[in-house]
């Protein structure tokens, strides 16, 4: 996304009435039948960013399997000892802030899992090396409670003490990150997505007594370049060269927080991230973008892409407001991508509350106003490791993943969620709670899991789900219908999608902006033949179902490319 342009295309005369909730024609049916030789073979798309092909399957690597116990450290700490410290709940409920085994060795025994369900990418949390003890200081964590670190580990990853090592619970012998990557994608068709940390390292201050690694920060030689002494920040002394890498004020509980205007952060990140894309990283997500400013990122970015021109990159900033999330998608802040959370607030209001209405998604997706760079690079999600996870029955999972895979923007699926895995929770209530390998064989009959499979698949195969253009036709109480059209030079797609949220059947009769042509059933592989004789398609979509049908040659109704041409023109697009 470090490139743009804005697809500037003629536009058209006719007078359109269109609003994201319907769609009021002033033309008649043999008109919206009508072929246009001089428009049918113009460009329409989203992007063309090859990142939109991908799906992501996030994963909180120590919670996820536990492929090789040898490398659990479970002695680890002392007498701050690191591995399986429960925080016990009421009616035996448990959460848990220590180590529990999982490691690059279970996320490559599932890596065909993975694929299978239909994701071409894994982010797994930081790899990092963190501090070998529990956190003396802050205050301490129970059960339930938020933002507290006291008696944590760096299970997490993102208390890093060494951006230049992988911390050892990950690894196995024969299985560096190295070798991780390489076998992903060559024998698994799967890239890796690298979880970046600049804005902190490890809690700082406020211990009761100094622990190693904490505050502290190494080079590729491991050399100590930064060391936060367990003193607070406003006590900090600039001059001093291990104190100048941390500023003055606190930041996030009790992390170090990274001086953004010592360039010296910038060449120590620069090489770190560097080393890990020259070992197989294929796109970056960034911790905390929001918690620096924007010349520290585009600095880092720049720098990044001298060697990485075409490399993806997305920030967490946590925000649902729109407007905030999409100053990161400006060229001159960096031009990255950003995880949608003001998608994840309209996804979860409809899709937890059965008597939701399917028009009040509408509100997020922003696909010609121009809020973002450009809508359809953006990472959409309902529930991650920071959150609560979705509080929804295995219905409204299964027709909040119909939606994430048919609409505009680029899905990521927290692990566990296709069982519905620790429904509603946050962190300390078991959020983050270990799956295990036996829950991921269980997960191969849940109804979800196969849900997920179905339209992640089809999603995977149809270029219009991953980059087209999204027009919206009817979105009502339980239904919604909308088109994603992809035209490009040769390549034409257009998938017409219907969600179906009910308890019952529903019958869709389809006759806005309709082209002519043989239109295919992406699941079942059965044909309609629309023509001035057959004007109309009528599709019945079970309970908690979607059916995607594909024209695959240029559409030709009128009024679906004026709007196309409308929605092109604002637009910014890569080509």
């Amino acid at each position: 996304m470090n490139i743009y342009r804005t697809i500037a295309l003629t536009s058209v005369s006719a007078v359109l009435t269109f609003s994201t909730l319907g769609y009021t024609s002033s033309l008649n049916q043999s008109q919206i039948l009508e072929k246009s030789p001089s428009n049918q073979n113009t460009d329409f798309y989203g992007t063309l960013n090859p990142y939109a092909a991908e799906s992501v399957y996030f994963i909180l690597t120590d919670r996820f399997v536990d492929g090789d116990k040898t490398n659990n450290q479970e002695k680890q700490g002392g007498k701050y000892p690191t591995f399986d410290i429960p925080l016990n709940g009421p009616d035996g409920q448990q959460a848990n802030v220590g180590y529990l085994g999982g490691d690059f060795k279970g996320v490559l025994n599932n890596a065909d899992y993975i694929k299978n369900m239909g994701f071409t990418s894994v982010w797994l949390t930081p790899i990092y090396d963190n501090p070998d003890q529990a956190f003396n200081g802050g205050d301490k964590v129970a059960f339930g409670e938020y933002y507290k670190d006291g008696g944590k580990t760096g299970y997490h990853g993102y208390w890093a003490s060494n951006f230049y090592e992988v911390d050892e619970h990950l690894p196995s012998k024969g299985l560096t990150f190295a070798d991780l990557t390489k076998q992903l994608k060559q024998q698994h068709d799967l890239n890796f997505v690298l979880d970046i940390v600049a804005n902190h390292g490890s809690p700082s201050y406020t211990m009761i007594e100094d622990q190693p690694k904490f505050g502290e920060i190494y080079n590729q030689d491991g050399k100590l370049i930064a060391d936060h002494q367990n003193i607070h920040p406003e006590k900090l002394a600039p001059n001093k060269p291990l104190h100048a890498f941390y500023n003055t004020h606190t930041g996030l509980a009790q992390l170090s927080d990274i001086n953004e205007n010592n360039e010296a952060v910038l060449d120590y990140f620069e090489g770190a991230y560097l080393k890990w894309i020259s070992q197989g990283a294929h796109s970056l997500r960034v911790d905390t973008i929001k918690e620096m400013p924007h010349q520290f990122w585009k600095k880092l970015f720049d720098r990044i892409r001298v060697h990485h021109p075409e490399i993806f990159i997305f920030g967490e900033s946590y925000s649902y407001e729109a407007e905030f999330i999409a100053e990161h998608t400006r060229p001159e802040n960096g031009g990255v991508s950003v995880l949608d959370f003001p998608g994840r607030k309209a996804i979860t209001e409809v899709f937890e509350n059965p008597e939701s209405n399917f028009s009040n998604i509408l509100s997020y997706l922003h696909l010609d106003d121009g809020m973002y760079q450009n809508p359809y690079e953006l990472m959409t999600f309902y529930d991650n490791h920071d959150m609560e996870r979705m509080n929804a029955t295995d219905e409204g999972f299964i027709d909040a993943n119909n939606w994430l895979f048919t609409s505009r923007g680029i899905p990521v699926v927290y692990y566990g969620s296709e069982i519905n895995f620790m429904t509603g929770e946050p962190e300390h209530k078991g959020n983050r709670n270990y799956l295990g390998q036996q829950k991921i064989e269980q997960a191969k009959n849940h109804i979800i899991h196969r849900e997920l499979t179905n339209i992640a698949n089809i999603r995977k195969n149809s270029v219009a789900l991953q980059r087209g253009l999204q027009v919206n036709l009817d979105f009502n109480k339980n239904l919604a219908s909308f088109y994603r059209v992809y035209q490009n030079d040769d390549d034409n797609q257009t998938a017409l999608v219907l969600l179906n949220k009910g308890n019952t059947e529903a019958k869709f009769n389809v006759d806005k902006m309709l082209s002519s042509g043989l239109w295919t059933d992406a699941i079942t592989g059965k044909e309609y033949l629309v023509d001035n004789n057959n004007s109309v398609l009528n599709i019945t979509v079970k309970a908690h179902g979607v059916k995607v049908l594909l024209l695959n040659s240029p559409i030709n109704n009128i009024e679906l490319q004026q709007q196309l041409a409308l929605q092109q023109s604002k637009v910014h697009t890569t080509k």
